[in-house]
């Protein structure tokens, strides 16, 4: 089995405070990051860095007016790790970059209109699909190789608001993890393009989802905010309830479980939006077969005598190897360039009933699961368990 563990990182205080405690502590990954997505923006449409994050100002006053607070998060980021506030921007809104409406003309120079959406396979599984009795929620989250020693799992401590813990890309103030009120968040990218307006970049969207104390705050936010560009978010809460959102600039679409397990990929399920569908192509193919091979092999957990033994169920799960390299376990494919490289970065296992938090660095097929030194509900702010 593979040893290599993630990082972790603690913060706390103020917005400004927590950011720069988090920047002095990614700031070599911070910079990693950076110089990767300078040369992929640079093969993939032709940009230069200063490109990009002259695009990326284009979420400055959106981020300010919906979250202050998360942009001076950001700001003393970049102070702690010795960049601009603009580039600690562009890597919070990469996805929004990536996927804008003004890289459609793209196509016309020979490159192609939309990159594939991140890859991703999330699960919610409790009730009766729950041998233990517990509530789980995780998943494999898939994207670029090229930043797999960026990602860190991060702890914020920011009372009155629930502690978080996610797993970031180094300078990211957002993406998937869990809180202290016992919601967790799971979020696919979806693709399709809809319209020029600007919306909130999917870091923001999620911590504000991860900020809240209740699920049907957290169901507010993603219904009451307009994101920029289509996600998917699996909302699971301790209670054993979940429910899936796919939200796009043009509307949302929403799942329930089927006998206490609910699955989702990287394409449509709830309805392929009306914007979209007379020419709907999934940009994510293999995801047809990622979510079908994760019900099938999570459908095991009904079994489970106890925790221990789940973790084992749904590590064996989330290794499945069917259409490698572009499997529900992703590897580089070593057919495409390095820098296009894509592979499982983390898989993740949430017990939300216990509060234990257990992740791979990198694919679950060959390492285990690291038990993360925290447990959900520790410390003043977390909910008694």
């Amino acid at each position: 089995m593979a040893s290599r563990i993630l990082p972790v990182i603690d913060i706390s205080g103020a917005p400004l405070d927590r950011g720069r405690q988090y920047g002095e502590a990614v700031r070599p990954r911070l910079h990693a990051a950076l110089a990767y997505y300078e040369e992929a923006f640079g093969q993939s449409a032709g940009l230069t860095w200063d490109q990009v994050t002259a695009r990326a100002a284009r979420w400055l006053e959106p981020v300010r007016d919906y979250a202050p607070e998360l942009l001076d998060e950001m700001r003393g980021i970049a102070d702690g790790a010795g960049v601009g506030l603009l580039d600690v921007l562009a890597l919070n809104a990469r996805g929004e970059v990536i996927y804008d409406r003004s890289f459609k003309t793209m196509a016309a120079a020979g490159e192609p209109a939309e990159e594939p959406a991140e890859g991703c396979t999330s699960f919610a599984a409790f009730g009766a699909a729950s041998g233990d009795g517990h509530v789980w929620a995780g998943q494999n989250w898939d994207w670029r190789a090229g930043v797999a020693d960026t990602v860190v799992m991060i702890r914020i401590v920011q009372p009155p608001k629930p502690t978080v813990i996610m797993q970031v890309e180094a300078g990211q103030v957002g993406r998937q993890g869990a809180n202290s009120a016992g919601i967790a968040l799971n979020a696919n990218g979806l693709g399709g393009r809809f319209s020029d307006a600007i919306g909130l970049p999917q870091t923001v969207v999620r911590r504000s989802v991860l900020d809240t104390h209740t699920v049907t705050d957290a169901l507010d936010v993603l219904c009451r905010t307009r994101a920029h560009i289509a996600s998917n978010a699996l909302l699971t809460c301790r209670e054993g309830f979940a429910v899936d959102l796919e939200t796009t600039p043009a509307g949302i679409g929403w799942m329930y479980p089927t006998d206490g397990l609910l699955v989702h990929g990287n394409h449509y399920q709830a309805g392929v939006p009306a914007a979209l569908a007379a020419d709907y192509r999934p940009l994510s193919s293999d995801s047809l077969v990622r979510v079908p091979r994760a019900e099938q092999g999570l459908a095991a957990l009904r079994a489970s005598t106890g925790p221990d033994e789940s973790r084992k169920l749904i590590k064996q799960a989330m290794s499945d190897h069917l259409g490698l390299p572009e499997s529900l376990c992703t590897h580089p494919d070593a057919r495409a360039p390095q820098i296009k490289h894509w592979m499982t970065l983390v898989s993740s296992c949430v017990d939300l009933t216990s509060g234990d938090y257990h992740v791979t660095a990198g694919t679950p097929c060959d390492r285990d699961y690291q038990h993360l030194p925290w447990n959900l509900y520790d410390g003043p702010y977390g909910d008694a368990r």
